[in-house]
This record gives C-alpha cells, structure tokens and sequence, in this order.
C-alpha cells in the first residue's frame, strides 16, 4: 500500500531542516533543482532510495506531503492499457504458454533425438509444424520464439506471427543473450542481454512480439550465494523495465534449477529469498505489476533427493511461496516444467488449481510439451498430422490442468517419463 494509502501516485516531500536554529523549507519553487520526485508502489513505498522510512516521526526532520500533476510519467504508461491487455490476453482461462524459444544449439540436441540435422531447414519445418497446428488456440495463448523464427515463415509464405495471431495467440520471444559466469560467485552465473535490449525491444515489437522472456538461473547446491541472487534479481528488473518501455509484457523467470539432493524445505526457503529480492528490485525500477507474468519454477525437491513428493505437497508448498510472496496485481503465473516428465508437469499444475487462486495460475511449456511431438514426427512429412494430435493432446491436458479438471488415465508411459537432465543447459 502506498503512504497515506496514494498507492501508485506521484508525491512530492517538501523537507524542513533546523540547522543552528535557522529553518531552511525545500518548497515546490522551479528553481530548487533538488526536489525529489518520487513514485511510491508495491515495496518501494515504504523506502527513500534504500532507508527504511519512518511514518512515525522519531527525527528532527518533518515531512508534509501533497499531490501534484506532474507531466512526468512511469516508463510503462505509453503502452500501460495494452500491455495489461496483452497480460491477461495470455493469462485467459483454460490456457498457456508454448515455449519454443531453444537457442539453436538446444533446438539441435532435440532435432538430434530424431536423427535430424541442425539446420535452419530442419529448425523452421519443425516449428511450422508447432505454430501451424489447427485448434492450438484452444489451448495456448502466447508462444515464446527464438529470434530466428520471430522472422520466419512458412514455406508457403505466411510469417509465423501471422500464424499465431490468426489462432488467438500471442507471439513472445526470448530476449536474453545466454548465461556467463559469475565472477566473484560459487561457480554460479549470470543472464546477459541487457546492452541494446532497448533497441532490440523495439525491433521485436515492430515485428509483432508483444511479450518477451528472460530466463535467468540459481542453482541451490552452489549456495546460493547473496551476490547471485542480487544479480538475478537486479538483471531481470532492468529487463523488466526495459520490455514495458517499449510495449512488451515481461515473463520474469528466475529458475530456481532441479538439481541438487535437498528437500523440499530448502527450495521453499531459497525461493522465498530469491522472489522477495526479485519483488524488491521490480518496484525499484517502477515496474508496472499488472503489466508483467511469472515464470517460476514449482517448490520441488531437489531432483536426487530420495524421497520424491506428491502432486498436493508440491502444490502446498509452490502456493505458501506464491502467496507470501507475489502480489495479486500480477495477472499471471506460467509455471516452468523444468524437467519433469509430462504428466508430473500436468498433475502438479492440476493439483494448484484445485481451489482459487489471486492469479491466473498456468503453464509455460517447453519439454513438456513438446517431447511426445517430437516422438511422433521423427521428421518425416507424413507424420506431421500425428505430430500435431500429439501436441494437442499434452496442450489440452495442461489447459484441463489450469482448469483444475485434468485426470491421468490414458496417459502413455512415455508421457510419464521424466526429462530431468543434470547440469542442463538451454
């Protein structure tokens, strides 16, 4: 809540200094350049710069506040209406997000799996078949691409965000420039990207994007360390800000990564460290809640932990994070799979919708959408058909999921695989 209840409004704090029994009054006069301006929301209303601010007097300094119109704006507010529309766009009932926004080296290693080469031929015949596939709008609301296919089209001619827009979907795209590591840290990394996002969020609105991705990591079994956590939380702030300026919805996505044989306890503890920061460092850079979608990672074990957890644990302890941390201004949460076999990916999501929730509360896809297609498609032409029944079949189980409605009976047990990779890279 903002000071004095001003949510979200401008204020300007005129400050009275008593120096040597001299009273010096900062006023509103054009000439006093030090005025401060300062927007007051979410965790930054209770602080000036980073000290604490004290409602309740306890300083020889005295405080009056007044409200003003000012021709000053958020950074956000030119395309305010529509990235909250594209938002909840995507956070509409009964639907998710496909994630096909694999780098070309990861986009390889799953071409690889079938025997195909990793060739731009190869690459865009297999996200055609993804983009292309009749009635995925049902299901999927937005999809994440990587650059490569933001200008691609298909082999009629059709760009691949025409595809999308025609079905109801809304085009992403991965922004990030990878992962580096982080000196000074506990072998952990960092996410790059930040040099010419502006520019290049620009270009990607242009070419019809209207939300992006940054996927940045914490690793538990490396700490992690206060300094990794600063700086994925700092990283995605700017990218945050940096998107909405220029009209894109953010997915904020620190995953906190499977690996590790730790329980459940401690990824809660971690990703309740890891979200207050990230919160933290958001209302710093004034981004615009309502604006912006998680990505998190599910409240899991560590993947070698020996005891594995049940669908309503996860959900118990995914929805005690979420609550404690997350405001319910945000429109929408699109879990990552993160590994999990397909049908864990769908009955942990199932088991979070089983009551209401202050957020829209999905799914963002990648493996586990994706792994069944890529089975059946093998990359041959004629099995295109089955390859999208495939996809529609997995993206109509995780939208039964949103809805809190999904059963497993029927699933094959290549669906019920798990996908966990050590040390996985994107």
């Amino acid at each position: 809540m903002g000071f004095n209840g001003l949510d979200s409004s401008y204020q300007v704090f005129a400050f009275k200094e008593h120096t040597c029994g001299t009273e010096m009054q900062l006023t509103e006069r054009s000439s006093m350049a030090s005025m401060s301006l300062v927007k007051l929301n979410g965790l930054s209303s209770q602080w000036m710069g980073q000290q604490p601010f004290n409602r309740n007097g306890g300083s020889s300094n005295t405080i009056t506040t007044c409200r003003v119109s000012m021709p000053i704006r958020a950074s956000a507010s030119s395309y305010a209406d529509e990235l909250i529309k594209t938002a909840k766009t995507i956070a509409s009932p009964g639907r998710g997000i496909l994630a096909i926004d694999e780098s070309n080296a990861t986009c390889g290693k799953r071409l690889a799996s079938i025997g195909l080469d990793n060739t731009e031929v190869n690459r865009q015949a297999y996200r055609q078949l993804l983009l292309t596939t009749p009635g995925l709008g049902d299901y999927i609301s937005g999809a994440i691409m990587f650059e490569e296919t933001l200008y691609q089209s298909t082999t009629d001619g059709k760009k691949f965000v025409d595809c999308l827009r025609d079905q109801n979907i809304v085009p992403g795209i991965k922004v990030d420039k990878g992962l580096s590591p982080l000196p000074g840290s506990n072998n952990e990394s960092w996410c790059q990207g930040i040099d010419g996002l502006a520019s290049r969020s620009a270009e990607y609105y242009n070419q019809g994007a209207r939300f992006a991705k940054w996927r940045t990591v914490v690793s538990i079994p490396c700490g992690p360390s206060a300094l990794a956590v600063k700086e994925a939380a700092w990283g995605l702030a700017r990218y945050a800000a940096i998107s909405q300026d220029n009209g894109l919805v953010p997915i904020v996505e620190p995953e906190i990564l499977l690996d590790g044989d730790h329980p459940i306890e401690r990824t809660l503890d971690v990703a309740e460290r890891v979200w207050a920061e990230v919160f933290f460092y958001l209302a710093e850079n004034n981004v615009m809640f309502e604006g912006i979608l998680l990505k998190p990672s599910m409240v899991t074990p560590g993947a070698e932990h020996k005891e594995k957890a049940s669908p309503e644990t996860i959900a118990k302890f995914t929805l005690q994070m979420l609550k404690r941390r997350v405001p319910p201004a945000v429109p929408g949460i699109m879990f990552l799979s993160g590994g999990q076999s397909e049908v864990e990916a769908t009955l942990n999501l199932n088991a979070m919708n089983q009551s209401p929730n202050p957020w829209h509360v999905s799914f963002s896809y990648a493996r586990a959408l994706q792994n069944s297609v890529l089975k059946a498609w093998q990359g041959r032409p004629e099995n295109i058909a089955a390859a999208q029944r495939a996809l529609l079949v997995r993206a109509k189980a995780n939208s039964m999921a949103q809805l809190g409605k999904y059963s497993a009976e029927g699933e094959t047990e290549d669906a019920k695989k798990g996908m966990f990779v050590k040390g996985y890279t994107y």
